[in-house]
């Protein structure tokens, strides 16, 4: 992990204080009863860069607090901003708390991933102007196929490794990630999965 501004900020941050503030739930009961946290890095312009974190927090078998912190992109990257998938534009998740929405599944077709499983809520961004567009008349909710994967090994450039998925860019993170997901699984906290997205502005 780079350590950026943004792992600095987050690296020690209250969560469990926000999530409070924003009634979402934050799981506290169990070992690797996992809260799943993006934080989308302040600034509209596309830098197709993996300036984004995405964080695990949990207690261990013995009651104490960890987190991990991963490098990745929350948003699409400027190939598919520039060319969508869809005639309305291109897929970006709304910040928000997604609760049960994800399940270990395989990411189309070839390893496994957190893959969404119940309908989210995403802008559609059809300008083409390389700024994402926040704008809540474009907001679709359904089942877009915006899983949680990896990227390439260390992958420094998002290009086509989304279309408005959540990716990490380091391959070796991404197997760390998804050893965590098991272990919930392990311990009987459950096969699905909550994905909270914030903001950096929410901090």
């Amino acid at each position: 992990m780079i350590k950026t501004a943004l792992y600095n900020k987050v690296k020690d941050y209250d969560f469990e204080a926000l999530f409070k503030r924003k009634k979402y739930a934050f799981f506290t009961e169990g070992a690797y009863n996992l809260n799943i946290i993006g934080v989308r890095a302040r600034g509209a312009q596309i830098t197709n860069s993996f300036d984004d974190v995405i964080i695990l927090i949990y207690k261990t078998p013995t009651g104490s607090w960890t987190r991990q912190i991963y490098q990745a992109t929350t948003d699409p990257g400027r190939y598919y901003t520039m060319t969508p998938v869809q005639g309305k534009g291109t897929a970006i998740l709304v910040p928000g708390q997604y609760r049960a929405t994800y399940k270990i599944g395989v990411h189309r077709g070839k390893y496994k991933a957190l893959c969404q499983c119940k309908p989210v809520k995403v802008y559609r961004d059809g300008n083409k102007n390389n700024v994402y567009d926040w704008n809540p008349d474009t907001i679709e909710k359904g089942q877009f196929g915006i899983n949680i994967h990896k990227a390439g090994k260390i992958s420094t450039r998002v290009d086509t490794w989304s279309a408005g998925c959540q990716v990490l860019a380091n391959e070796t993170d991404f197997k760390c990630f998804m050893n965590y997901c098991q272990k919930q699984i392990n311990n009987g906290k459950g096969k699905y999965f909550t994905y909270t997205l914030l903001r950096e502005e929410d901090l």
